[in-house]
């Protein structure tokens, strides 16, 4: 698949005028802290104190990534506490959709980036058996990659952004 994008010789700060749905998911989830974030949601962390100690990240960073993840409907703060005001980090029905990029980006890592094996692994509640996830053609069921798929222009492909990749 190419995409044909045009990038002017200044340093990129967003990509929020990008027409690109790959960009607009940067622009939610790019930064390096968020997914971080999110894995630790996905594992039953939602509580500040607890993320702030598990990652080591700063307290004003952690904050502004909540407050992005919050912002965009990723998250939603929950008072769990009046005395002091605490919160919850829990996920929404948009953060939860996130499973799918967060288990591919943990098993290329798997493959790239552990030889010491997988540092977690998935284990399916309906069978028992440990799993990997596989994307498939929702249509006939074959499995699909790069190599038996191709990119054609959507409804929301308003300047013909796809190429011919015939």
């Amino acid at each position: 698949m190419t995409q044909l994008t045009i990038v002017e010789d200044v340093e990129r700060k967003s990509f929020a005028a990008m027409h690109c749905s790959i960009a607009q998911t940067l622009e939610v989830i790019g930064e390096w802290w968020t997914m971080l974030i999110v894995r630790d949601a996905f594992l039953g962390v939602t509580r500040f104190d607890q993320m702030q100690e598990r990652l080591g990240i700063s307290r004003n960073v952690l904050n502004q990534r909540l407050a992005h993840l919050v912002a965009h409907g990723v998250l939603e703060k929950v008072a769990y506490s009046d005395r002091p005001l605490r919160y919850d980090y829990l996920l929404t029905d948009k953060g939860r959709d996130l499973f799918s990029i967060l288990t591919s980006m943990r098993q290329w890592g798997d493959k790239y980036a552990a030889p010491d094996g997988a540092p977690l692994r998935l284990r399916h509640k309906g069978c028992g058996r440990y799993t990997e996830a596989a994307l498939h053609c929702d249509k006939c069921g074959e499995p699909i990659d790069s190599g038996n798929v191709r990119a054609v222009a959507g409804p929301g492909d308003l300047e013909r952004i796809v190429a011919s990749t015939r």
